[in-house]
Protein backbone atom coordinates (compact mmCIF):
# COMPACT_ATOMS: atom_id res chain seq x y z
CA UNK A 1 0.00 0.00 0.00
CA UNK A 2 1.18 3.37 -0.76
CA UNK A 3 2.37 5.62 1.77
CA UNK A 4 0.75 8.93 2.83
CA UNK A 5 3.93 10.91 2.06
CA UNK A 6 4.50 9.06 -1.31
CA UNK A 7 0.63 10.00 -2.26
CA UNK A 8 1.35 13.45 -1.02
CA UNK A 9 4.40 13.55 -3.37
CA UNK A 10 2.57 11.98 -6.58
CA UNK A 11 0.28 15.08 -5.91
CA UNK A 12 2.49 17.05 -6.27
CA UNK A 13 2.59 18.89 -2.84
CA UNK A 14 5.73 19.15 -1.00
CA UNK A 15 4.75 19.59 2.75
CA UNK A 16 6.99 20.37 6.23
CA UNK A 17 3.14 19.38 8.02
CA UNK A 18 2.64 16.15 8.08
CA UNK A 19 0.21 15.74 10.90
CA UNK A 20 -2.16 17.77 9.05
CA UNK A 21 -2.95 15.75 6.39
CA UNK A 22 -2.78 12.53 8.98
CA UNK A 23 -5.44 14.23 11.05
CA UNK A 24 -7.65 14.46 8.02
CA UNK A 25 -8.07 10.73 7.66
CA UNK A 26 -8.89 9.91 11.70
CA UNK A 27 -12.66 9.58 11.50
CA UNK A 28 -14.19 10.35 15.47
CA UNK A 29 -14.50 6.57 16.09
CA UNK A 30 -10.77 6.18 16.24
CA UNK A 31 -9.77 8.94 17.87
CA UNK A 32 -11.95 7.69 20.64
CA UNK A 33 -10.78 4.27 20.47
CA UNK A 34 -7.25 5.53 20.64
CA UNK A 35 -7.45 7.95 22.87
CA UNK A 36 -6.66 10.84 20.14
CA UNK A 37 -7.42 14.31 20.46
CA UNK A 38 -7.57 15.19 16.75
CA UNK A 39 -10.25 13.48 13.76
CA UNK A 40 -11.32 14.99 10.43
CA UNK A 41 -14.58 17.04 11.38
CA UNK A 42 -13.05 20.81 11.79
CA UNK A 43 -10.85 20.13 8.52
CA UNK A 44 -14.03 18.38 6.61
CA UNK A 45 -15.57 22.05 7.95
CA UNK A 46 -13.30 24.10 5.97
CA UNK A 47 -12.88 22.17 2.61
CA UNK A 48 -16.42 22.21 2.40
CA UNK A 49 -16.52 26.01 2.11
CA UNK A 50 -13.20 25.72 -0.05
CA UNK A 51 -14.68 23.21 -2.15
CA UNK A 52 -18.05 24.68 -3.16
CA UNK A 53 -16.16 28.08 -3.30
CA UNK A 54 -13.75 27.32 -5.65
CA UNK A 55 -16.32 25.33 -8.01
CA UNK A 56 -18.74 28.02 -8.00
CA UNK A 57 -15.95 30.05 -8.82
CA UNK A 58 -15.26 27.69 -11.96
CA UNK A 59 -18.14 27.40 -13.15
CA UNK A 60 -19.19 30.76 -13.00
CA UNK A 61 -15.72 31.65 -15.53
CA UNK A 62 -17.06 28.76 -17.82
CA UNK A 63 -20.81 29.25 -17.91
CA UNK A 64 -20.48 33.11 -18.39
CA UNK A 65 -24.56 33.31 -20.04
CA UNK A 66 -26.13 30.98 -17.06
CA UNK A 67 -27.94 32.62 -14.24
CA UNK A 68 -28.14 32.14 -10.59
CA UNK A 69 -30.54 29.49 -10.67
CA UNK A 70 -28.24 27.34 -12.98
CA UNK A 71 -25.38 27.84 -11.74
CA UNK A 72 -26.69 26.42 -8.10
CA UNK A 73 -27.71 23.22 -9.61
CA UNK A 74 -24.41 22.71 -11.87
CA UNK A 75 -22.33 23.38 -8.67
CA UNK A 76 -24.85 21.36 -6.52
CA UNK A 77 -24.26 17.92 -9.13
CA UNK A 78 -20.32 18.34 -8.40
CA UNK A 79 -20.49 18.51 -5.02
CA UNK A 80 -22.90 16.46 -3.54
CA UNK A 81 -22.27 13.67 -1.72
CA UNK A 82 -22.25 11.17 -4.55
CA UNK A 83 -19.77 13.10 -6.62
CA UNK A 84 -17.53 12.90 -3.35
CA UNK A 85 -17.62 9.90 -2.74
CA UNK A 86 -16.47 9.10 -6.51
CA UNK A 87 -13.63 11.76 -6.38
CA UNK A 88 -12.53 10.15 -3.40
CA UNK A 89 -12.54 6.73 -4.88
CA UNK A 90 -11.12 7.72 -8.11
CA UNK A 91 -8.24 8.98 -5.65
CA UNK A 92 -7.13 6.56 -3.45
CA UNK A 93 -8.36 8.64 -0.34
CA UNK A 94 -10.86 6.06 1.22
CA UNK A 95 -7.32 3.98 1.38
CA UNK A 96 -5.95 5.84 4.08
CA UNK A 97 -9.00 6.00 6.17
CA UNK A 98 -8.59 5.46 10.30
CA UNK A 99 -12.20 4.52 11.30
CA UNK A 100 -12.91 1.62 14.32
CA UNK A 101 -15.70 0.17 12.18
CA UNK A 102 -16.50 -2.70 14.88
CA UNK A 103 -16.76 -0.97 17.81
CA UNK A 104 -19.02 1.97 16.18
CA UNK A 105 -20.93 -1.18 13.96
CA UNK A 106 -20.74 1.40 10.83
CA UNK A 107 -22.69 -0.61 7.93
CA UNK A 108 -21.60 0.32 4.02
CA UNK A 109 -23.81 3.43 3.92
CA UNK A 110 -21.48 5.38 6.77
CA UNK A 111 -18.34 4.07 5.24
CA UNK A 112 -19.21 5.33 1.89
CA UNK A 113 -20.10 8.67 3.61
CA UNK A 114 -17.12 8.73 5.38
CA UNK A 115 -15.14 8.74 2.18
CA UNK A 116 -16.95 11.72 1.11
CA UNK A 117 -16.27 13.38 4.33
CA UNK A 118 -12.71 12.65 3.89
CA UNK A 119 -12.25 14.29 0.61
CA UNK A 120 -13.26 17.23 2.00
CA UNK A 121 -11.00 17.14 4.88
CA UNK A 122 -8.24 16.82 2.96
CA UNK A 123 -8.79 19.34 0.58
CA UNK A 124 -9.06 21.86 3.66
CA UNK A 125 -5.65 20.21 5.15
CA UNK A 126 -4.48 21.24 1.35
CA UNK A 127 -5.35 24.86 1.87
CA UNK A 128 -4.11 25.52 5.74
CA UNK A 129 -0.47 23.80 4.35
CA UNK A 130 -0.58 25.09 1.03
CA UNK A 131 -2.96 27.83 0.36
CA UNK A 132 -5.58 28.26 -2.13
CA UNK A 133 -4.02 28.22 -5.15
CA UNK A 134 -2.69 24.91 -4.51
CA UNK A 135 -6.22 23.64 -3.29
CA UNK A 136 -7.57 24.95 -6.45
CA UNK A 137 -4.21 23.31 -8.27
CA UNK A 138 -5.45 20.03 -6.63
CA UNK A 139 -9.24 20.58 -7.95
CA UNK A 140 -8.05 21.69 -11.49
CA UNK A 141 -5.95 18.22 -11.82
CA UNK A 142 -8.37 16.35 -10.63
CA UNK A 143 -12.34 17.35 -10.63
CA UNK A 144 -12.78 20.16 -12.93
CA UNK A 145 -12.66 17.42 -15.83
CA UNK A 146 -15.78 16.35 -14.54
CA UNK A 147 -17.59 19.52 -14.73
CA UNK A 148 -16.20 19.84 -18.60
CA UNK A 149 -17.27 16.38 -19.52
CA UNK A 150 -20.63 17.27 -18.17
CA UNK A 151 -20.84 13.70 -15.76
CA UNK A 152 -23.77 13.90 -13.90
CA UNK A 153 -23.80 12.79 -9.92
CA UNK A 154 -27.35 13.70 -9.08
CA UNK A 155 -30.47 12.21 -10.26
CA UNK A 156 -33.55 13.26 -8.21
CA UNK A 157 -34.32 9.80 -6.95
CA UNK A 158 -37.04 10.59 -4.92
CA UNK A 159 -39.18 12.52 -7.49
CA UNK A 160 -38.94 9.26 -9.44
CA UNK A 161 -39.94 7.27 -6.48
CA UNK A 162 -42.90 9.52 -6.12
CA UNK A 163 -43.73 9.33 -9.36
CA UNK A 164 -44.30 5.19 -8.92
CA UNK A 165 -46.25 5.84 -5.71
CA UNK A 166 -48.85 8.28 -7.44
CA UNK A 167 -49.26 5.87 -10.04
CA UNK A 168 -49.23 2.88 -8.34
CA UNK A 169 -51.88 4.45 -5.27
CA UNK A 170 -49.95 3.79 -2.84
CA UNK A 171 -47.58 6.21 -0.03
CA UNK A 172 -44.47 6.94 0.28
CA UNK A 173 -42.88 8.23 2.97
CA UNK A 174 -39.30 8.89 4.94
CA UNK A 175 -38.26 8.46 8.68
CA UNK A 176 -35.21 9.44 10.44
CA UNK A 177 -33.83 6.43 11.76
CA UNK A 178 -30.70 8.30 13.81
CA UNK A 179 -28.65 11.61 13.38
CA UNK A 180 -25.63 12.08 15.09
CA UNK A 181 -22.72 14.61 15.14
CA UNK A 182 -22.30 18.30 16.11
CA UNK A 183 -24.78 20.33 15.73
CA UNK A 184 -22.94 22.01 12.66
CA UNK A 185 -21.92 18.95 11.43
CA UNK A 186 -24.46 16.54 11.46
CA UNK A 187 -24.75 13.09 9.74
CA UNK A 188 -28.75 11.57 8.92
CA UNK A 189 -29.43 8.32 8.59
CA UNK A 190 -33.18 8.09 6.77
CA UNK A 191 -35.54 4.92 5.89
CA UNK A 192 -38.01 5.29 2.79
CA UNK A 193 -41.18 3.64 3.20
CA UNK A 194 -43.12 2.28 0.34
CA UNK A 195 -47.01 0.94 0.89
CA UNK A 196 -45.41 0.99 4.58
CA UNK A 197 -42.57 -1.47 3.85
CA UNK A 198 -39.20 -0.02 4.41
CA UNK A 199 -37.13 -0.23 1.43
CA UNK A 200 -34.11 1.53 1.64
CA UNK A 201 -32.00 3.77 3.64
CA UNK A 202 -29.83 6.49 3.14
CA UNK A 203 -26.85 8.45 5.41
CA UNK A 204 -26.01 11.73 4.71
CA UNK A 205 -25.07 15.60 5.81
CA UNK A 206 -28.59 16.61 5.45
CA UNK A 207 -32.31 15.18 5.03
CA UNK A 208 -32.60 15.89 1.68
CA UNK A 209 -29.36 13.76 0.53
CA UNK A 210 -30.01 11.02 3.04
CA UNK A 211 -33.57 10.58 1.72
CA UNK A 212 -32.78 10.98 -2.02
CA UNK A 213 -29.62 7.83 -1.56
CA UNK A 214 -32.98 5.83 0.37
CA UNK A 215 -34.70 6.73 -2.29
CA UNK A 216 -32.43 5.40 -4.43
CA UNK A 217 -31.94 2.38 -2.78
CA UNK A 218 -35.56 1.61 -2.65
CA UNK A 219 -35.95 2.42 -6.61
CA UNK A 220 -33.11 -0.47 -7.19
CA UNK A 221 -35.43 -2.82 -5.43
CA UNK A 222 -38.12 -2.24 -7.17
CA UNK A 223 -36.32 -2.65 -10.32
CA UNK A 224 -37.56 1.04 -11.75
CA UNK A 225 -36.14 2.21 -14.71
Amino acid sequence: MIELEDFLEKLGIITNNMGIYEIAFIHSSYSTTHGLEHDYERLEFLGDSVLNMLVADYIFHKYPNYGEGNLTKMRANYVCQSALIYYSKQLGLDKFIKISTEEHNMGHNDVLSISADVFESFLGAIYIDQGIEKAREYLENNIFKYIDMGKIFFYDYKSIIKEYGDAQEIPVSYETINEYGVSHDKTFVIQILVNGHPLGMGTGKNKKEAEQLAAQQAIEYLNIN
